[in-house]
């Protein structure tokens, strides 16, 4: 019990710059506190005392600001940072050594009780600050929601979404299943992605780039014809050069 208590406390050290011992982070971080909490709330919602649950885990919100039916199941190393404003659902999962920022929802869809409604986030997943992610889908193992996107399908392990609705901006980078000095070093704060393109600004790029690339051929097209336009239609050998150029240009614009 006490070694699971300093994994979870050692992991937030590793992934927190601020966390500077772990008196801080035992007494200092409502998300931890949250968390703690919700352990005992889930036990007592499996056991069938489910309105102490619920009561349990009211008053952790109003302590803690963070909002964990007591019906969800939560990994190991999860870390709460700030925490405020946080709303986890009945049905959600949450895979080990995920990070999940304040204001984040993880909501249901669907009205149907008895049924998976809320989302599935699987190993070292990071939720940035204001996200939601709603329905009962997977997020796979790695993956980064940017600040204040909206998830409405799955997304991939190792990609990273972002935008209203949620776009895929990188479908793999490293991962690191421990957290060790290998997963701070490709851990990212609130799902930053460096040296990534926004999907859509990408295909504008891919436009501009066959526009300037037809208006060269259109270029290069016009001065052959002028080029032909100008030679006499005397001459066997210019006629010859003629036909020759003209199959030039007919494969030309096969391409």
């Amino acid at each position: 019990m006490f070694n699971s208590l300093f994994d979870q406390v050692d992991s937030i050290i590793l992934r927190d710059p601020a966390a500077r011992n772990r008196l801080e982070v035992v007494t200092c971080y409502p998300g931890l506190h949250a968390v703690w909490i919700h352990r005992v709330s889930h036990g007592l919602w499996n056991l069938g005392l489910k309105w102490i649950a619920r009561l349990l885990s009211m008053l952790s919100r109003w302590v803690t600001g963070i909002e964990i039916h007591p019906g969800a199941k939560i990994g190991r190393r999860v870390f709460l940072d700030h925490g405020l404003g946080i709303v986890i659902g009945e049905t959600t999962e949450i895979g080990d050594d995920c990070t999940i920022y304040q204001g984040v929802t993880l909501g249901g869809t669907s009205l149907y009780k008895g049924v998976k409604r809320h989302p599935t986030l699987g190993k070292g997943v990071v939720i940035s600050a204001g996200a939601k992610v709603l329905g009962g889908f997977t997020v796979g193992d790695g993956a980064r929601v940017g600040s204040n996107a909206v998830v409405l399908k799955e997304i991939p392990a190792g990609a990273t979404a972002v935008g209203i609705p949620a776009r895929i901006l990188h479908p793999d980078l490293p991962q690191a299943s421990t957290p060790d000095s290998k997963a701070k070093e490709y851990f990212s704060a609130y799902g930053v992605t460096p040296n990534v393109d926004d999907p859509v600004s990408m295909a504008l790029k891919g436009l501009i780039d066959a526009t300037l690339e037809q208006e060269a051929k259109i270029a290069a097209l016009e001065k052959a014809l002028a080029k032909l336009s100008n030679a006499p239609a005397s001459s066997a050998g210019e006629s010859s050069d003629t036909k020759r150029d003209l199959g030039a240009i007919k494969e030309w614009l096969k391409e």
